[in-house]
This record gives structure tokens, sequence and C-alpha cells, in this order.
């Protein structure tokens, strides 16, 4: 019965307003909200500007081309990182997890996410070639359209890892058979003579 007293109790304290002074609540805190007024200072502004020099934590210091994907604006057109095997390895893997659900496994926009869509299908990304590199790092950073951003699942780097995987992607399913490896063009070829697709 004791217990059954004080689980009643703390239940009724926890509904009750309780002066901030014994138990200070964070939704009751003083502080001051954006466009608020305060009168400390001589604008009366709380909002303040930022210390002269200082740079946000969310935009990494460093070459723009590779931390903004745009310098002065302009959109970078190529892959600003060194590209290797193991670089297009962890684009691949990213891409995988974070966007083959919607664009599909090869970047055609075909998936089972995006058949059942409501607002609007995913772009084949092949179909986008023409754009510059830093269209695609954007995107996954900052979001476009109804395509949220992805910043907090894929790390910077990661990001142009994809980007590479993207053009990746983009170059496979658009290659001339002039240019494909010749043991790939002699399949192809024999595969044609026979009658298979």
């Amino acid at each position: 019965m004791r217990r059954l007293l004080l689980g009643l109790a703390a239940l009724a304290v926890t509904g009750c307003e309780i002066d901030s002074r014994i138990l200070q609540r964070m939704e009751v805190q003083p502080k001051y909200k954006a466009y608020q007024e305060n009168d400390f200072f001589a604008d009366h502004r709380a909002m303040r500007e930022p210390p002269f020099g200082t740079i946000p934590r969310e935009r990494p210091a460093g070459n723009p081309g590779v931390t903004a994907g745009a310098v002065d604006g302009v959109l970078v057109s190529q892959v600003p990182i060194q590209l290797t095997p193991e670089v297009l390895a962890r684009g691949k893997h990213k891409y995988d997890i974070v966007c083959s659900q919607c664009h599909g496994v090869l970047g055609d926009g075909n998936s089972i996410v995006a058949e059942n869509m409501a607002l609007r299908l995913p772009p084949s990304l092949v179909a986008l070639k023409d754009k510059p590199a830093g269209h695609f790092y954007q995107a996954i950073t900052y979001g476009y359209g109804v395509m949220p951003s992805f910043a907090g699942e894929i790390r910077l780097e990661d990001r142009w890892a994809v980007v590479a995987y993207v053009r990746a992607l983009q170059r496979s399913q658009n290659v001339p058979l002039a240019e494909a490896p010749a043991q790939v063009q002699e399949q192809l070829r024999r595969q044609t003579e026979e009658g298979r697709p």
C-alpha cells in the first residue's frame, strides 16, 4: 500500500507546476528565441552576428571545391579527390546502402521504393550524366527537391566516393562498344551472332 501511495504521489508531482527555483525545467529556462527583443544590446536584437572570422561548425574548412562542391558559386565539374579502386568500392558500398533504394542499383531510377513513391519519382542518375559532379555532391549534402539531405548518413569523403561511383555507373551504361575491352567486345559479338541478348 505504501508503494502504491508513493507511486501516486510521484505521478501527481510530475503533473504539477513546480517553482523553477526548486526544479528547473528546460522548457521554462530563461533564454531568447530568434527575433525576440533584448534590451541588453543597443539595437534591441537578441540574434547577434557571429564574431568576425568565425566559421560555422557545419561548414568544414578547406578547399571549397571539396567541402562545398562549388568554388565561387560555380559547381565543380570533376570529382576533386584522387580516384582509386578503394574509393570506388567505398562509393559503391555507400551507394548500395543509402542511394540504391530510390535511384536503383544501376542508377536508372528503377526500384521497388521508387515504384511506390506518391509525390515524385527519383530521377535516373544515368540520364543526368551532363550535370557537374558538384551537383550530385550538393544533392547528397543539402538535399534536392523531395530528397532530404544525407549529410548525416554519409561523411564528406564518402560523398565524393558516392559521386565517383555515380560517374562510373553513368559511364558503364553509356560506353560505346569500341571503348569496351577486347574480350567484352568479342563476347558481345558472339552473343549477337548466336541470337542471345
